[in-house]
């Protein structure tokens, strides 16, 4: 029957979110409603489900009118949280699917990816809309929600991946930390997902599915000696997305806040106790709720490069160079792939961190403190190092602490670059510039001093294709840092 109301308020005011009650023995309901322009952006629509549900199944439809050019259409997504409620925090959360399906089920045994398995408990569950875009004349929408009744079938443990494959020991080791599945808006499985990562010659990567952690127990059986397989999520707010890398399996991160509600600190805070890193995705993507809006205070790294380079990685790796040239705290830049369906590339690009193993806690420390590169393939390889003073050695994401007048030599070593020219750029800009021979395979070396430069690093660009305007990213390096530290910008004495 009809009737159950949830009050929501939003900038267009109050209004009733509509929601149904299942009498013993009934099968299905239909909600219908409108969101109005200016909706809240989730609209939870209360269910009462009655006892003895095996199986719940919800489907949902929405209006798509044609809107003039420049203005928004309608987008919806869509998740679900059971009796449990619907806090901050994701104690009652069963799954989110966002806009990439049409319908979802979940009982004890199973569940739609991005859906999390379990009993169908009597209580009071919430279909959770997220009208993402909203036209003028307001969305449209219906949700049918469809109960099966009989004994709940058995509740399978999750088997989660490992945190160690063999690994060479201490060495350079190729991740993925942004990759997508058909647990959210993927079209890969899994297993075409380790594939993938295999055969672009990664060591390690990181499953970053929207807003649900029900993929973590989807890899069973794909991880192995030669590939480790962390857990993680994007989080993705309406003010950008951030990627939680290697956290703890099981660990959902919530998403359902904006950067003025104040509350990321909060949620950056649970992914570190998770054992897991901060890292924004794309913080210059164009799309909307795309650009990243939390600034970077509790960043542990930022992804510069996403997926094949574009004007907006250029704008991305502009504003980092911007951060290390203003002596801010350091924050390491990594890249990550963002594949989620052919044609794109799992491992374009890849980051390739100095790690003592190939551990997820190895990983993250070596991700952690800037001791990493990013290349466009696993054919491009590079090695960084600034020698100064009686053969003091330092390579990338570490410091040389030689006197402000030390000559300080910096070499790299490029292999796989064919037509690429090398850059060592400095807190003053890019100072030295070398063709590469045209295999690909060279050596470019720059001597300056830490009163020159307080940090050098490197970037392998392919010839531009617009004159004035620099070309494409082969690869680029963490910067190395040169002489004694500097007190970071806004620390107290």
């Amino acid at each position: 029957m009809m009737g159950r109301r949830g009050f929501v308020t939003g900038a267009a005011g109050v209004f009733a979110a509509r929601g149904v009650s299942f009498a013993p023995g009934e099968t299905e309901q239909v909600l219908r409603g409108t969101l109005p322009p200016g909706s809240p952006d989730y609209v939870y629509l209360p269910v009462e489900v009655p006892r003895g549900v095996r199986e719940i199944r919800v489907s949902y439809a929405y209006e798509r009118p044609a809107v003039p050019p420049g203005t928004q259409g309608n987008a919806l997504d869509i998740g679900v949280f059971d009796e449990r409620g619907t806090e901050l925090g994701g104690r009652g959360f069963r799954g989110w699917s966002g806009g990439a399906r049409t319908e979802f089920f979940l009982r004890a045994d199973d569940a739609t990816p991005g859906y999390l398995p379990g009993p169908v408990r009597a209580g009071t569950w919430h279909i959770v809309l997220g009208p993402y875009t909203v036209a003028p004349g307001g969305l449209p929408y219906t949700v049918t929600v469809r109960l099966a009744y009989g004994p709940s079938g058995p509740v399978r443990a999750p088997v989660y991946p490992p945190d160690r494959a063999r690994g060479r020991g201490r060495a350079w080791y190729r991740g993925d930390c942004h990759l997508h599945s058909v647990h959210s808006d993927g079209l890969r499985t899994p297993a075409e997902v380790a594939a993938a990562a295999r055969a672009a010659g990664l060591d390690f990567i990181n499953t970053s599915e929207h807003n649900t952690h029900a993929g973590h127990r989807a890899w069973e059986g794909l991880w192995g000696d030669d590939l480790l397989i962390l857990t993680g999520e994007e989080v993705t707010t309406r003010s950008g997305h951030v990627v939680a890398v290697g956290t703890d399996p099981g660990t959902l991160v919530d998403w359902r806040y904006r950067a003025r509600d104040n509350r990321f600190g909060r949620f950056a805070r649970e992914i570190r106790r998770a054992g897991g890193l901060v890292v924004p995705a794309h913080p210059h993507a164009t799309c909307v709720g795309c650009a990243w809006k939390f600034g970077f205070d509790d960043a542990d790294a930022v992804e510069v490069w996403n997926g094949p380079y574009t004007p907006d990685d250029e704008v991305a790796l502009a504003d980092w160079d911007g951060t290390l040239a203003a002596g801010r705290r350091f924050v390491p830049a990594v890249g990550g792939s963002d594949a989620h369906r052919e044609p794109q590339r799992v491992g374009e690009p890849q980051t390739v961190v100095l790690a003592d193993d190939l551990t997820r806690e190895a990983v993250l420390a070596g991700l952690r403190a800037g001791r990493s590169y990013v290349a466009e393939s696993a054919a491009v390889s590079l090695a960084l190092s600034a020698t100064g003073g009686r053969g003091v050695r330092a390579g990338i994401g570490e410091r040389l602490p030689v006197p402000a007048g030390t000559p300080v030599t910096v070499r790299l070593d490029v292999t796989g670059a064919p037509g690429c020219t090398v850059r060592f750029v400095t807190d003053q800009g890019t100072l030295h510039t070398v063709a590469l021979p045209a295999s690909g395979t060279g050596t470019a070396t720059w001597t300056t001093t830490p009163a020159y430069a307080a940090h050098v690093r490197a970037e392998v660009r392919h010839p531009a294709a617009v004159p004035g305007l620099p070309g494409a990213l082969a690869a680029f390096t963490n910067p190395v840092f040169l002489g004694a530290p500097q007190r970071p910008v806004g620390s107290s004495a």
